[in-house]
């Protein structure tokens, strides 16, 4: 008898961009759509930061079996024995494998990853559109320091533009976390003058880039 190998893609589309809990509703949700035409297995795994290796949440269900075109809720309960007081980090990976074909054919099932971040947030934190504001910036010698002195994380791209000269920097990540400073070297031979401005390029919490962002150096 021969066996044929069928490839498929199986597609797992998440309702947002990023998932939200709020440590005071005790868990978040999110919808996870399966635009396969046909039934696949939908694993779900939270994935720590290097920063932040703490167990703040736990996933309900961890697999689930989702008919095509169907919806499957993904619970994020909160397991932290202790409040937090400062936004948390995490990301998660939904991953649907396309189940055995019922004519007995050999499947080769093409998975689709979509790979989220999850911002947690303390119970007192009131929310807040424009975290980026909080960030400080400075200069000494051949380097620019910024420092997130505020309780929210910061999601940005990695450019960064110092105006007016136009000196393009890169930050190692696309967040900063609460309390975080990060250090950018410069050009050999380069110098930032005390006026320059500082262009970002922020992410909204639901993942969506906002128009450039300009803040004098030192304020």
């Amino acid at each position: 008898m021969s066996i044929s190998n069928l490839s498929q893609a199986a597609g797992m589309v998440p309702e947002t961009s990023v998932v939200i809990v709020n440590m005071v509703d005790g868990e978040g949700t999110i919808n996870v759509t399966n635009t396969d035409s046909k039934a696949v297995l939908l694993y779900t795994s939270l994935e720590n930061i290097p920063e932040d290796e703490a167990s703040l949440l736990v996933i309900t269900p961890p697999v689930a079996r989702v008919e095509a075109g169907e919806k499957q809720l993904v619970r994020f309960i909160v397991q932290s024995p202790t409040p937090i007081t400062t936004q948390r980090l995490k990301r998660v990976t939904f991953e649907g494998i396309p189940q055995k074909s019922s004519d007995g054919k050999s499947v080769v099932g093409v998975t689709v990853r979509q790979n989220l971040p999850v911002l947690i947030n303390p119970a007192d934190l009131p929310p807040k559109s424009d975290p980026w504001t909080a960030l400080k910036w400075s200069t000494n010698g051949q380097a620019l320091t910024v420092k997130n002195e505020s309780r929210y994380v910061v999601r940005l791209n990695q450019q960064v533009n110092v105006l007016p000269a136009d000196m393009k920097l890169t930050l190692p990540r696309t967040y900063i976390l609460p309390g975080q400073i990060e250090t950018l070297q410069l050009p050999a031979g380069a110098s930032i003058a005390s006026e320059s401005k500082i262009r970002i390029y922020p992410v909204s919490d639901y993942g969506y880039g906002n128009k450039p962002f300009d803040i004098t150096l030192g304020n």
